[in-house]
């Protein structure tokens, strides 16, 4: 360990309050750089959650007992994302005396310069000396996690008619409301249409209401598709690897990137409201030429996949060598 970093464990932490998407765009990063990771899970008490990502006094008392604890040694590095894990990582930051380096994912609502570096996407149009916009959300899924789902759940798709198409289906979320009854019957009777010419995967998810996911359910029996059941290992991956093209609900930032790190054609199901935001990120994806509005026919076209999240683990790898050296040279002197 170099002398700058004494009394720190050369570790990445990913801080987050849990939610799986959070979670994932931490760990997109953090598995792509050279630092074992280690997992907190933190949620604060009553009223410094409904307060975050602000706060007063220690915010290690303000944990509930079931969050995990933050404890010395402080980590080299540290990634967060969601508004409770804004306060963790700035007591670590502190704690450290200014040594752990922190990354906050997502716009954090308060100054980037409470941070060494802030990556969010670009449709939240924040700007700053330390702000490094991405297109969408960073994610874990590489060429090598798809080689391997696809050797794992042959079993599962190798069969399927080709071209296969992966339908990835959402449902309520903090951009769109639920898929409602008339929207899940109009995916549906697309769905049943392309299995005319296409084999089908299809997977909800749990933000799927029970009535939008037996109503897709009910508009493919009887066709050349196949429906997971929850039952066995989630086959998200498998479908990803899969895929000869996708079909994904409008709501999730998370599955649509994740199915353009593919570099096969995305096609979008439009979904009644969404924010702002939620619409520039699409009509980014549209002009980039990665996604188009699904209406009911499978189209072919390319890409370039879409890999930002090397390109953001690469500006973290640059600052913290950075960092580095300039510690080095602290040490050393004139």
């Amino acid at each position: 360990m170099n002398r700058h970093a004494q009394g720190l464990c050369g570790e990445t932490w990913v801080i987050t309050e849990g939610a799986a998407g959070m979670e994932n765009q931490c760990l997109g990063l953090a598995e792509r750089l050279p630092l074992p990771v280690r997992i907190f899970r933190v949620h604060l008490t009553a009223p410094w959650a409904w307060l975050a990502p602000y706060a007063i006094g220690s915010v290690f008392q303000h944990l509930t007992p079931a969050s995990d604890r933050p404890a010395p040694p402080w980590p080299r590095l540290l990634i967060a994302c969601g508004r409770q894990s804004i306060p963790v990582s700035l007591a670590v930051k502190r704690a450290s005396g200014g040594r752990t380096t922190t990354i906050q994912c997502q716009d954090p609502r308060i100054g980037p310069e409470n941070f060494d570096l802030v990556i969010p996407p670009e449709h939240d149009a924040i700007a700053g000396e330390n702000v490094f916009p991405i297109i969408g959300s960073p994610n874990r899924i590489t060429p090598a996690r798809l080689a391997e789902a696809r050797e794992q759940f042959a079993g599962n798709f190798a069969q399927l008619r080709r071209p296969s198409v992966a339908a990835l289906i959402g449902g309520r979320s903090r951009t769109h409301g639920n898929l409602e009854v008339p929207a899940a019957e109009r995916l549906g009777r697309l769905l049943s249409k392309i299995t005319a010419g296409c084999g089908l995967m299809v997977s909800t998810s749990r933000r799927t209401s029970e009535p939008a996911a037996r109503l897709l359910r009910g508009s493919l029996e009887g066709t050349d598709s196949w429906f997971w059941d929850d039952a066995g290992p989630n086959p998200y991956l498998g479908m990803l690897a899969w895929a000869d093209a996708f079909v994904v609900t409008a709501d999730s930032v998370n599955m649509i990137c994740e199915a353009a790190t593919t570099g096969k054609p995305v096609h979008v199901f439009p979904l009644a409201g969404g924010r702002r935001k939620a619409r520039a990120f699409r009509e980014s994806l549209q002009q980039r030429g990665i996604i188009r509005v699904f209406s009911g026919q499978i189209q072919q076209w390319s890409y370039s996949p879409l890999d930002e999240s090397a390109r953001a683990a690469a500006r973290i790898k640059a600052l913290l060598d950075a960092r580095t050296t300039a510690a080095d040279m602290t040490i050393q002197g004139p």
